[in-house]
């Protein structure tokens, strides 16, 4: 009987999903990578990568009804993981070269150019972990690899809310502070990317996977 969990990477036309799935199956994940829509609303866990351009990314989501997908796991409590433009897209939307794009809305938030001497903001950065983070346990202090000229510098939500535990944010500083994660009960994402942060990123992932139903 095959105990290790199930993670879709969503091949929905964006890059570095080939390193993601290779990084996924070294902390354990039984990985298929797909744009089928039943198959990743079925698996363990799934896995949103993102590169380039906010707007090419939605075109892509919304091509393999993304929105829909993702709507439908959370609603089932079940977990999906945005990485990079997958987790930008995560919010209400983008501005990209006079550009606005509808995200997919699940917290509220722009997605603007950093204000910073060089853009893009590429290479290692430490960032400010929030308090009791399950994702980033053991690694708190670590480096992580980040490769983008965009990210959200407002989080939007409350801090408390009456039903529902409010979600996790860390944080990174380039040129200012944006956001480099959120914990948000089966919904986590991260503006780095996780399968190019060596062991760091590796224990990441393997904290996510500790966590699929």
């Amino acid at each position: 009987m095959n105990s290790r969990p199930s993670v879709v990477v969503f091949d929905y036309g964006s890059g570095n999903v080939r390193s993601a799935q290779r990084a996924l199956e070294h902390v354990g994940a039984e990985v298929t990578l797909t744009s089928d829509f039943e198959t990743a609303l079925n698996a363990d866990g799934l896995f949103v990568p993102g590169v380039g351009a906010f707007d090419a990314c939605m075109q892509g989501i919304n091509k393999y009804k993304g929105g829909e997908l993702v709507d439908r796991r959370l609603a089932g409590g079940r977990a999906v993981f945005g990485v990079c433009v997958g987790m930008q897209i995560l919010f209400d939307q983008g501005v990209e070269h006079g550009i606005e794009t509808r995200g997919l809305g699940q917290w509220p938030g722009v997605v603007e150019k950093l204000t910073a001497d060089v853009l893009p903001h590429m290479g290692w950065n430490t960032v400010s972990v929030a308090p009791n983070s399950k994702l980033f346990a053991g690694v708190e202090s670590e480096r992580f690899y980040f490769v983008h000229s965009y990210g959200v510098t407002k989080w939007l939500l409350p801090d408390e809310f009456e039903k529902t535990k409010a979600p996790q944010v860390t944080w990174c500083e380039y040129g200012e502070k944006f956001v480099a994660a959120v914990e948000n009960g089966p919904l986590v994402a991260t503006q780095f990317h996780p399968e190019k942060s060596g062991d760091a990123g590796l224990q990441v992932l393997q904290n996510w996977l500790k966590g699929l139903k």
